[in-house]
């Protein structure tokens, strides 16, 4: 599969190699391909967002939430693509988030991107866990919402090849408390004495 990851960072960066791995061709796009190789990342997998926009049959959106307007301006269309939406709305000084209860992250990245099949997912605990979901005999839980059910079983698969105990939570509009599930690992994982080696399970 042709992944196109925009943003480099700890959740990009994680995505974008564990899918390397499992065999898929993954390219990144950044904002400044020339600082992002001079950070590491290859030259010949990454250029602008508008670059992985194109190549990706399946688009990892993994920035900041301040950074998605400008982002997504920039894409082209994005017609027909599932685009995996890992983004979280934190306010800059991470003490909460700027939307919640009638609308998401989610929801408005998929007001951005008309036409494009956009699924939350790998927003709801720490990067960290990516490369190693299993607690024990037990795999973390990883819940993902969206209303292409096309598009759901895509992630889901992507999901179960790193590993991941995945969840179907609804449509994308869950977005709304898969948002607030990641405010409360983050808060738990690095303000409440919890660790980022954290996840969350549903038993059934």
């Amino acid at each position: 599969m042709r992944l196109g990851i925009i943003g480099a960072g700890h959740v990009g960066g994680a995505l974008g190699r564990l899918f390397e791995a499992q065999g898929h061709d993954v390219r990144f796009g950044v904002r400044d391909p020339d600082k992002q190789a001079a950070g590491g990342l290859p030259r010949n997998r990454s250029g602008f967002v508008a670059d992985a926009a194109a190549f990706g049959d399946v688009i990892v959106l993994a920035i900041p939430w301040v950074a998605v307007k400008e982002a997504l301006a920039t894409t082209g269309p994005l017609t027909g693509k599932t685009v995996i939406d890992c983004v979280n709305p934190l306010l800059p000084d991470l003490s909460g988030l700027a939307l919640g209860t009638t609308t998401s992250a989610g929801e408005e990245i998929a007001k951005l991107l008309p036409g494009a099949k956009v699924v939350k997912c790998f927003n709801t605990l720490g990067a960290a866990n990516f490369a190693n979901p299993d607690f024990g005999d037990q795999k973390a839980s990883m819940l993902f919402a969206g209303d292409d059910a096309g598009a759901k079983l895509t992630v889901a698969e992507l999901g179960n090849q790193l590993g991941f105990d995945m969840i179907d939570a609804g449509p994308l509009s869950q977005s709304r408390w898969l948002e607030a599930m990641a405010m409360l690992w983050i808060t738990m994982a690095y303000k409440y004495g919890g660790s980022e080696r954290s996840a969350f399970k549903l038993l059934r």
